[in-house]
């Protein structure tokens, strides 16, 4: 079968499915899970007032940060792995199906223009391919051959890091996707919303962001969406801060591709070094726009190629590039790190 994933910038998955459980038993393991669980108080809830379904659905969505909370432990140590993986060239890999693949692929295509990422260094994988992010591709899910094909078609090895997404931490794609990552020595994440999940189960770090029934039976799209969402934000932000793509808080790997972002690059090197316009001008001419390095020059003194070389023997962190700058001795224009 052929892979989508080299038309496809963040390596969408392939279409197919396996034969599986039958329907009793699909039953029987959708009768068992949380996030399936029916919720007899919400049985009219289509007789009630607009405003007061969307209060329901409101008081829903304020529980979520609670659920992701507890997890912060096991998120926080998947993090530290990631970050060290990826030091060493790894890629950050998710694989999902359906609304998990979908929060997976948006969270991948995000990484460029925040963190000007590397092509490839962040990718998405959903059972169906692109068409899957606009059409329903349900059927995909089903198949952890399909999964293995995918993760093959990317050469996924040692250094490489593979999220499975699944609301129910039982879907095919994502489990097979994290089987087939450890069995090549990849790193691998599971998560889900269910406790005691086979995705969990098969991963190295298991987060289990257990938000409770949903407000329409089964309907995961909503607080198990909103849980993944949450949960990929700290994956992906908090590994590249550990690889020092920000500068504080600010967004010091930003690609400047657009108005927007040209002027935010601006006013990101105006906030970290307090210097006028026309010095931070200067400064991304030198450095052909490059924020991290147009800050460098600024903050130490240096043209655009020595920020350069700098930042690359600092592995692109502003902080030591800056300590190492001030402790040259023909450096000591420095102000601060």
């Amino acid at each position: 079968m052929t892979s989508e994933s080299e038309s496809w910038p963040y390596g969408i998955g392939t279409t197919g499915s396996s034969d599986g459980p039958g329907p009793e038993d699909l039953r029987a393991q959708l009768d068992s899970l949380t996030t399936e669980a029916f919720r007899s108080e919400l049985a009219e809830i289509d007789q009630l007032p607009t405003v007061e379904i969307a209060r329901l659905m409101n008081a829903e969505d304020a529980s979520v940060p609670g659920a992701v909370a507890a997890q912060l432990p096991t998120i926080a140590a998947a993090i530290e792995d990631i970050a060290e993986r990826m030091a060493r060239g790894g890629r950050l890999i998710y694989a999902g199906a359906g609304t998990a693949g979908r929060m997976g692929v948006l969270d991948a295509s995000e990484c460029p223009p925040t963190f000007n990422t590397a092509p490839g260094q962040v990718r998405g994988l959903i059972a169906g391919g692109a068409s899957a992010l606009v059409t329903s591709s349900e059927g995909a899910e089903d198949s952890p051959e399909l999964a293995a094909e995918d993760l093959d078609a990317l050469g996924v090895c040692e250094r490489d890091t593979v999220v499975g997404i699944s609301a129910s931490g039982r879907t095919p794609y994502a489990v097979g996707a994290v089987e087939h990552a450890g069995r090549r020595g990849a790193l691998t994440v599971g998560l889900s919303c269910n406790e005691g999940s086979p995705l969990a189960a098969r991963a190295r770090h298991g987060i289990e962001v257990v938000v409770g029934p949903e407000l329409l039976t089964g309907s995961t799209r909503l607080k198990s969406g909103t849980a993944q969402k949450l949960v990929l934000n700290m994956l992906s932000t908090i590994t590249m801060i550990r690889l020092g793509k920000t500068y504080g808080n600010l967004m010091v790997d930003v690609r400047a591709s657009n108005d927007k972002l040209r002027a935010r690059s601006r006013r990101i090197v105006a906030l970290a070094t307090g210097a006028g316009e026309e010095e931070i001008e200067r400064a991304l001419g030198e450095t052909r726009g490059e924020v991290k390095n147009a800050i460098l020059c600024v903050l130490a003194g240096v043209d655009g190629d020595t920020s350069e070389q700098l930042l690359r023997d600092a592995d692109g962190h502003l902080r030591v590039a800056l300590r190492q700058a001030a402790n040259q001795p023909s450096n000591g224009a420095a102000r601060r790190g």
